[in-house]
């Protein structure tokens, strides 16, 4: 079975976003600076690409929080991944709609899309994208796995990726560095 795992790029002050976060800037102002190293052109830019690459192909279904969805179906011309089935986490629940690039968005609520999300993704991993979501799930004891790019980047505000959540993460391997430090922790059920 899958795992709910939060593959999420932050800037060393903790933000996933810049601030003013709008339909015209869906990462807010100078917020997509946090993803420049996606392309790959920085320091190691190939080692970035291969962490890239691989969470990639791991990836079965997304879970999303109702605001990324949002901001995010424009841009993106359908699911965030050709062909792969998300599940948009909110209380305004509506008929599926089918993504232009052949993917499905389902709606519903926290613990149902989770169990959905798992359900489809089979033995590949369940994403998250949001940082609201990312802290429900938290909260839920939910969330599996947190792959941190670690941005050295200053973002001074934006959105928080925690915002006084508790948890205990263990380190899983050894952090990778590019033009940005990859980190993996599993989430402590115990803590």
């Amino acid at each position: 079975m899958s795992g709910i795992v939060l593959d999420v790029s932050v800037s060393l002050d903790g933000f996933t976003t810049g601030p003013n976060v709008r339909e015209e800037e869906p990462m807010g102002d100078g917020g997509e600076r946090l993803h420049e190293w996606h392309a790959g052109n920085g320091p190691d830019g190939e080692i970035d690409l291969g962490v890239l690459r691989q969470s990639e192909e791991a990836v079965g279904a997304t879970l999303i929080g109702r605001r990324t969805f949002d901001l995010g179906l424009g841009p993106w011309g359908g699911t965030p991944f050709p062909g792969i089935p998300s599940f948009v986490v909110t209380h305004r629940t509506r008929e599926d709609l089918l993504g232009d690039n052949g993917g499905t968005f389902a709606f519903d609520g926290l613990q149902a899309a989770a169990r959905r999300a798992k359900e489809a993704a089979g033995d590949k991993d369940v994403w998250v994208l949001g940082a609201d979501v990312a802290r429900q799930l938290l909260g839920a004891g939910l969330l599996d796995e947190m792959r941190i790019h670690l941005v050295p980047l200053l973002m001074g505000e934006g959105t928080p990726l925690f915002a006084g959540e508790r948890a205990g993460l263990i380190l899983e391997g050894t952090p990778v560095a590019g033009a940005v430090t990859h980190l993996r922790y599993r989430v402590r059920r115990d803590a």
